[in-house]
């Protein structure tokens, strides 16, 4: 995929958060043109000032998305920003080609979603790009991020968070666990990250829970590539979480000089191993 020829005009599908606004800006700023298909109002207007089109599209209207891209004449698209299921029930419109692909799977895992989506996607030409081709600049490098270090207590927990979390994603369950005194109080399901942090540290009694986000043990990185942001870490400043470890080299960081200063604020953790 890092040998790949990129084309000069390039499509974004977009979800939620500023990871899809720092890739269109990135791929501006390189002399390409995007277009982009979003699925989430949330960086709508953000988009609009990267890219030469936005058009606004349910996860379900595959017939719509297909004619978007057959119409631009699109070669490649990159898949950035949280897109989850629970989508398909604030925004249930499913086109008939969207009935037909769900009928056709066998689960409805994340993983088996996104490799149908990609399989559709193929058959009319297109290539899915490796999600950090544009953004390769926010991937978290090994070491201690913050002003403070974990302590030998909470390196102990990380590494028994590290194992459970690859475990979890290995199934594709999810790639958070929120930890504390070598316990699981909470694994990531289909809620998502941040609700994730805020039921374990409830049953943690709001404090001194550590968050652990790890890639999947053989994480295909045309999607769901784990990704931190300043409302992770301000969720968990809300909820009492005091720790945050990432997977280096495996985890995108967006915002990264906000969340920092925010965490050293709050006396907050993050470490990447």
């Amino acid at each position: 995929m890092t040998s790949i020829t990129l084309e000069r005009k390039q499509c974004l599908v977009a979800g939620d958060g500023n990871l899809p606004v720092n890739m269109a800006k990135s791929a501006q700023e390189n002399g390409f043109e995007v277009v982009c298909i979003s699925l989430s109002g949330d960086n709508y207007k953000e988009l609009k000032k990267y890219c030469s089109k936005v058009v606004s599209f349910g996860p379900g209207q595959v017939n719509s998305i297909t004619k978007f891209l057959k119409e631009e004449n699109i070669k490649q698209l990159t898949f950035l920003g949280k897109v989850s299921k629970t989508m398909l029930v604030k925004r249930p419109k499913l086109e008939r080609r969207a009935i037909e692909m769900i009928k056709e799977m066998h689960k409805m895992n994340d993983d088996a979603v996104m490799l149908k989506i990609i399989e559709e996607m193929e058959s009319i030409g297109i290539t899915i790009l490796d999600q950090t081709i544009f953004i390769k600049n926010l991937m978290v490098q090994s070491g201690v991020l913050t002003k403070l270090a974990p302590s030998e207590a909470q390196k102990a927990d990380i590494e028994y968070g590290f194992e459970i979390a690859k475990q979890m994603g290995g199934l594709d369950i999810g790639q958070s666990v929120v930890m504390k005194d070598r316990m699981i109080m909470a694994i990531e399901a289909i809620e998502g990250t941040d609700r994730c942090i805020k039921r374990g540290c409830k049953l943690a009694r709001r404090k001194n829970a550590i968050v652990v986000k790890v890639s999947k043990p053989a994480q295909d990185k045309r999607f769901d590539i784990p990704a931190v942001g300043l409302k992770t870490i301000k969720t968990m400043k809300k909820y009492g979480a005091n720790v945050l470890a990432l997977e280096s080299g495996e985890t995108i960081i967006v915002d990264a000089k906000k969340m920092i200063e925010f965490a050293n604020k709050n006396n907050i953790i993050i470490v990447a191993v």
